[in-house]
């Protein structure tokens, strides 16, 4: 691939300095090419076009095709088939809402990829890439998973370690090209484009120049509903004064290097990982990197009987965000990913109620295909202190997190630092992974987990209740300046009533102040909320 289009681009820029024999030459040479790689793609891909390696060679063939046209038999043909992908095929690992499926690593590498090609059909075919819907709003995916300051990728292979500011010479293409001034500011606040010293940069350098738009009139979280990604924030303009949980639930499966787990998230607050996705790629496919971090083990999700979703890498095992809300008081996001257990779950819908800035809600709903155990996991970079399992503390640097298993009472709370298996000797890794399981083997199982993510520094309340009711939960959150009541209904319907609240909806809550007074309140799935007698719905 390489070989292909760095010679069509030496062959445009030094095409007048060439003799007609030589000319002659470099023709003879990539009609051979053209041919191979075009018999390699057509028409396999228009049909089959989820192939990793494949979503690049066509549009490289595509630069053959326009720097040889008129001048090769079978040009056009190359040209034709470029197009048709572009059009009906491309991006396949993506949503009209411009997320990615494969996460930011493989994002990075094939978008940068794909801009030469758009450059070339703005400047041949005048068609503009960024009409397309995903290109739209191809910028918002790197700015929600990396405010400016974060380090990390997302779900998705090779994504561990990367920083924010390696999506500035993207995202300054994206903002000038879209004429986005988001993106434009997301380049600034990295400190600008740091100038370009070849060809493209001087023609890319002509277009027009774009003033910067800071996000505030944007939701802090955003819903990539195709690729079934949410990515909830408390600050999306600096990672140092953000909490950011990213939940995935997605309709593509584990497919590619999007393998991992359905109803899986994490968590990051002020710029450090605190509940993460585990393992490092030392080869691919190698022991480690297929049977931990493929594995549903490896992520912040729930095994059933001490066994993780199937079938692995597979567009089969899928999930699917059901709901979502974003406001500057909650976010709210469900998933559910029954079928990523096939023959083993009827049910499992996950829901996590932000009350931000300070308590996630995370309420599990399970139903077995029979009697079976249940292990809710989490994982960290640092080891967990577990006084009981009302009482887990996650630390790193200045972040903090404290996790109460609320409901049910009895599990049983184990904590490693093993992989099984581990990676390669050269690779030195230590991670740390919690299972919290119930040891009675049931068809329906419910957790209830309160996080409360902030600064080492800062006091939190850790006051917290919880009431079983005919149909569902009640819980009463202390905060810091009050308390917030949330219902969690399990039978549709029904009402539930607790600590002064009562709701018809599947997620209700009340915010109060310390006088008692109620400051907001948030419910979905039904349309009343009452405190103390009164409707404030």
């Amino acid at each position: 691939m390489p070989y292909n289009y760095y010679f069509s681009r030496t062959y445009t820029f030094l095409n007048d300095l060439l003799t007609d024999e030589e000319k002659e030459k470099c023709r003879e040479v990539m009609k051979i090419r053209g041919e191979e790689m075009y018999n390699h793609l057509y028409p396999r891909h228009l049909w089959r076009p989820y192939g990793s390696h494949a979503n690049r060679a066509w549009h490289f063939l595509g630069e053959i095709a326009i720097a040889f046209l008129g001048e090769i038999e079978g040009a056009d043909d190359w040209l034709w088939f470029a197009m048709n992908v572009f059009y009906n095929a491309y991006p396949v690992w993506s949503d009209d809402d411009g997320g990615w499926h494969e996460g930011l690593s493989y994002w990075r590498g094939y978008i940068s990829r794909f801009l030469w090609w758009a450059d070339i059909m703005r400047a041949a075919m005048n068609i503009n890439a960024y009409e397309k819907p995903f290109f739209s709003k191809v910028g918002y995916y790197p700015m929600y998973l990396q405010p400016p300051g974060a380090r990390r990728g997302g779900f998705g292979d090779l994504t561990g370690h990367l920083k924010s500011d390696g999506n500035v010479g993207i995202m300054s293409i994206f903002a000038t090209q879209a004429q986005n001034p988001y993106w434009q500011w997301y380049v600034e606040a990295h400190g600008g484009q740091r100038e370009g010293r070849t060809y493209v940069d001087f023609v890319r350098g002509t277009l027009p120049r774009i003033e910067a738009m800071t996000p505030t009139d944007l939701p802090d979280s955003r819903l990539f509903e195709g690729t079934g990604l949410a990515m909830l924030h408390t600050d999306l303009t600096d990672a140092a004064n953000d909490v950011f949980i990213e939940f995935k639930s997605s309709p593509f499966g584990s497919h590619s290097h999007g393998y991992d787990a359905q109803n899986s998230f994490v968590l990051y607050a002020y710029s450090e990982p605190l509940l993460i996705r585990t393992g490092r790629r030392d080869i691919y496919g190698s022991d480690h990197h297929k049977n931990w971090m493929w594995e549903t083990k490896s992520v912040n999700s729930i095994l059933v009987n001490g066994q993780g979703q199937k079938p692995l890498r597979s567009s089969e095992a899928r999930g699917k965000i059901v709901a979502f809300h974003t406001s500057k008081a909650y976010d709210y996001v469900a998933g559910k990913a029954s079928n990523a257990y096939p023959g083993v779950l009827n049910r499992f819908t996950r829901s996590i109620l932000f009350i931000k800035p300070e308590a996630i809600v995370i309420f599990d709903q399970l139903e077995a295909v029979e009697p079976s155990t249940f292990q809710w996991l989490m994982h960290s970079p640092n080891e967990m202190k577990v006084d009981d399992q009302h009482n887990v503390t996650v630390e790193n640097g200045d972040a903090e997190c404290n996790v109460a298993f609320l409901y049910p009472d009895g599990l049983q709370v184990t904590q490693t630092d093993k992989f099984d298996p581990p990676p390669r000797p050269r690779v030195k890794l230590t991670q740390w992974h919690l299972q919290a399981g119930t040891t009675n083997p049931q068809e329906r199982c419910q957790f209830v987990t309160v996080i409360r993510p902030h600064k080492k520094d800062q006091a939190v309340p850790a006051e917290a209740e919880i009431e079983r009711l005919p149909a569902g939960y009640a819980c009463r959150l202390g905060l810091a300046d009050g308390e917030a009541i949330v219902l969690l209904r399990t039978v549709e319907g029904e009402s539930l009533k607790g600590y002064g609240a009562e709701s018809d909806g599947d997620v209700a809550v009340v915010r109060v102040d310390n006088s008692g007074k109620v400051v907001d309140h948030f419910i979905t799935g039904g349309n009343e909320v009452v405190y103390r007698g009164k409707s404030i719905r």
